[in-house]
């Protein structure tokens, strides 16, 4: 991974995620970056922690106190092989009363390759990361809300809320959860 040093909200455009989502994980603990002035920094592998946090919360919909346990675990004793890479982790988990243990596994070298991925893209966000705004945005704005303004003439208001109920009920859905059966130990 590329040596770097990001400011929670370049680093939070990097991911793809809003500041305040980021900001939440570090507030409770999930992520732990070094503070330098009064700003959080965030380097390459807290950031694919952070890749990685997302993931088992959009995809487990964990607590974060649990969060904030898995993402410990994993980093703990995460392996990189001598070409940087890293190697894919599979969490175990076992009930205080039962016996059997859950596996979830992390495809840890996929998360750290689109990660490498999205990286490049700060260098091209200079100030806009800062919360600046670039030139001729007053302009670029207007002229997308004439053409938004353009595609809904005859759309009634209903036929607008309807999209944007069926829009949020979409990013709401629950995660995929797929049992795939394991092949059973011979005891005899």
């Amino acid at each position: 991974m590329q040596t770097i040093q990001l400011k929670l909200r370049e680093a939070s455009a990097v991911l793809g995620v809003t500041p305040k989502d980021l900001q939440n994980l570090v507030q409770f603990g999930v992520l732990q970056p070094q503070r330098k002035d009064r700003f959080f920094v965030f380097d390459a592998a807290l950031l694919l922690e952070a890749k990685v946090a997302f993931y088992l919360k959009e995809s487990l919909g964990t607590s974060v106190p649990l969060l904030a346990r898995f993402t410990r675990e994993i980093f703990k004793d995460a392996e990189r092989s001598k070409t940087g890479l890293f190697s894919n982790v599979s969490i175990l988990s076992r009930p205080v009363r039962g016996k059997e243990v859950v596996k979830i596994e992390i495809p840890l070298q996929a998360l750290a390759r689109e990660l490498e991925a999205q990286l490049p893209k700060t260098a091209l966000l200079g100030d806009e990361a800062s919360g600046r705004k670039r030139k001729g945005w007053k302009e670029e704005i207007t002229s997308t809300f004439e053409e938004a303004s353009g595609d809904l003439k005859g759309a009634t208001d209903r036929e607008i809320m309807d999209e944007i109920k069926m829009y949020r009920a979409q990013r709401k859905k629950s995660p995929e959860i797929s049992v795939i059966a394991l092949p059973q130990k011979k005891t005899a």
